[in-house]
């Protein structure tokens, strides 16, 4: 197949959907090798990434998207409805956190380590759409396993969850010696109050 024509039929493809489509659906559907379509989008996002197109694809592990480029939302939301900007408190951006870095996860294991109940961040990050379920654990009561969804890549402006920053040793020796300085305070802070 042309790749002039190829290219029309995943931008067709892509645009109908809306949503994100998987490589593999789309070679399905076109007949085409999996390697030829992965190339024929990489040129496409080229094509795209030029300053005058409004529109670029994105990819987001193996599935694909055509969106519109953040640089021209201010225009597109005098046209259409504004979307609701969902904000992040703390405890569900530390929620979101631990999910993103020891996905897959259960809750308990998230609470484990929060120290306290995150059924609040877990609510917030299920209902923005940040979270998903993927599965149960092979373990008694059968407990849910959470991770991060595509619209958590989007959110974040990531390909991949292997592309989210890594913590530094220089890093962790910081929050280490925050942490103990804060519960040094807080132990200070008991012993100093009267009976």
């Amino acid at each position: 197949m042309d790749k002039l024509v190829l290219q029309g039929k995943i931008e067709g493809i892509l645009f109908a959907m809306g949503e994100s489509v998987s490589i593999k659906e789309i070679s399905q559907a076109l007949e085409t090798d999996e390697k030829v379509v992965k190339e024929v989008i990489d040129e496409m996002k080229i094509y795209y990434a030029k300053k005058e197109r409004g529109i670029q694809i994105v990819c987001l592990e193996d599935n694909v998207q055509l969106r519109t480029k953040d640089e021209y939302y201010d225009d597109l939301i005098k046209i259409a409805a504004a979307p609701k900007k969902n904000v992040l408190s703390d405890s569900v951006l530390e929620t979101l956190s631990i999910i993103a870095y020891k996905q897959p996860v259960t809750r308990n294991d998230v609470e484990r380590i929060r120290g306290v109940n995150s059924d609040f961040g877990f609510n917030k990050l299920l209902e923005y759409g940040l979270i998903k379920e993927l599965g149960r654990l092979d373990a008694p009561g059968k407990p849910l396993l959470f991770g991060t969804s595509e619209q958590f890549l989007r959110t974040f402006n990531v390909d991949s969850i292997e592309d989210l920053p890594q913590i530094s040793i220089d890093m962790v020796e910081d929050f280490k010696a925050q942490a103990e300085s804060e519960l040094n305070y807080n132990v200070d802070k008991v012993e100093n109050v009267e009976i």
